[in-house]
């Protein structure tokens, strides 16, 4: 019964559309005040304690990182020197988009932000080449979403404290699905854009203008070397590479690329605060809100009905990415990870599945919801951007949402894609 409360007064709050945070708390208080089991202190220490973690630190600094670097021009040098490769071909303003996506989710970590950062530049940009708006806004909107998936990634942090897995190992995990992901989605832009006539630039390969793009990006470019390769090769944990971030990005911005004065500081760490505070408070609730299921041991439950559906690793797999892509309708992706991954996470271990095979493939799922309604929160920042109706945005995702399926196939079915760099 005490289940059955937990999850319908959660569902009903989020009908009435409040919001994910608070809904998630007053689903644990309801629970808490049913259940002779829970006491409403314990509940409240949980919101605490949950985010009293070193690691979660590297969340609110790579948020902020990534505002510093989006204020700091880094995405349009980082189109520019895209466009240079790749702008001559048919379709090349959309395959350099996703391109300048891939490298800004390197450093942004966050689907919103690398949507905000490179739309704000690439879809007038594409427009005015001669790009159908909800084309150009469908691109952006679902290469955006690679924000989690290419490392540095905040739900892989979350998904590695929920899990006790190495955020390390998650970071270097997600950058063979990323890119496969990215090639993806390139590769659609180019059919889709033969058909409809969408040519190149025009202008021939430069060997010249290539070296002077790539001089005014290196400091951009040398943002995801240093942090990963930091991580990677024992120099500092996942939270101080995010902490070396922030100052790297704040020199590069101030003295180097001289786009970002030092009064619009207080600006930046503004908005970096309120992102970092809306999903602590989400981590919080998430955490007491998972506390309850597992006390009342319900992961144990679902664990074993999963299991008696089946014992077929590929069948149960394919009801989990079909339970995820559902919750990612509804559910904030920080959120969901931290409640589902102690849910599932023992069905994957009791099926043999590599938790950080696992991780990545639940990643790369709930990642898909930013472009699925009602929460979809990249479709709301891309109708901003371009002025689009929802619904016609919506329209324009779709083939990028089988695009998207067809990627999270290739990587839930072969483990190594993942597995290799590590």
């Amino acid at each position: 019964m005490t289940s059955f409360i937990l999850f319908g007064s959660f569902f009903l709050f989020m009908i009435l559309s409040i919001p994910i945070a608070i809904s998630l708390g007053l689903a644990g208080l309801i629970a808490a005040l049913y259940s002779p089991n829970i006491s409403i202190t314990f509940l409240a220490q949980g919101l605490v304690t949950s985010t009293d973690n070193f690691a979660l630190m590297a969340i609110p600094f790579f948020v902020l990182a990534g505002e510093i670097m989006g204020k700091g021009g880094i995405s349009n040098r980082l189109f520019n020197l895209a466009n240079v490769f790749v702008g001559r071909f048919t379709g090349g303003f959309a395959i350099a988009a996703v391109i300048t996506c891939m490298f800004f989710s390197a450093i942004s970590g966050s689907g919103p932000a690398t949507v905000a950062a490179v739309g704000g530049i690439m879809i007038p940009a594409m427009v005015a080449q001669g790009y159908d708006r909800k084309f150009a806004t469908a691109v952006i909107v679902t290469a955006g979403s690679m924000g989690i998936i290419i490392p540095p990634s905040i739900p892989m942090v979350l998904y590695g404290i929920s899990g006790n897995q190495s955020i390390g190992d998650l970071f270097m995990g997600g950058i063979i699905p990323g890119i496969l992901i990215g090639i993806f989605l390139i590769s659609w832009c180019y059919f889709y854009s033969k058909k409809k006539g969408y040519s190149g630039s025009g202008e021939s390969f430069s060997f010249k203008r290539m070296l002077h793009v790539l001089n005014q990006a290196k400091w951009s470019l040398l943002v995801p070397i240093i942090i990963l390769g930091g991580i990677y090769g024992g120099i500092f944990t996942p939270t101080e590479a995010a902490v070396f971030g922030v100052v790297y990005a704040a020199f590069v911005s101030l003295f180097l690329h001289k786009e970002v004065k030092i009064t619009q500081f207080r600006r930046i760490i503004a908005d970096a605060a309120m992102s970092s505070v809306a999903i602590l408070i989400i981590i919080g609730t998430a955490n007491a809100f998972g506390t309850i299921l597992t006390m009342e041991k319900i992961p144990q439950a679902i664990a074993e009905a999963f299991l008696s559906l089946s014992q077929n690793s590929i069948v149960i797999i394919l009801l989990i990415i079909i339970m995820l892509l559902m919750i990612g309708c509804f559910i904030d992706t920080s959120a969901a990870v931290i409640i589902f991954t102690p849910i599932l996470f023992p069905v994957a271990i009791q099926l043999g599945l590599d938790p950080i095979h696992f991780g990545i493939i639940m990643i790369v799922t709930l990642s898909i919801g930013f472009i699925t309604p009602p929460l979809g929160v990249n479709l709301f920042v891309g109708a901003g951007i371009s002025g689009l109706s929802m619904p016609t945005l919506v329209r324009g995702v779709v083939p990028f949402f089988f695009i998207m399926l067809v990627g999270l196939t290739v990587i839930a079915i072969i483990p190594q894609l993942t597995l290799l760099l590590l």
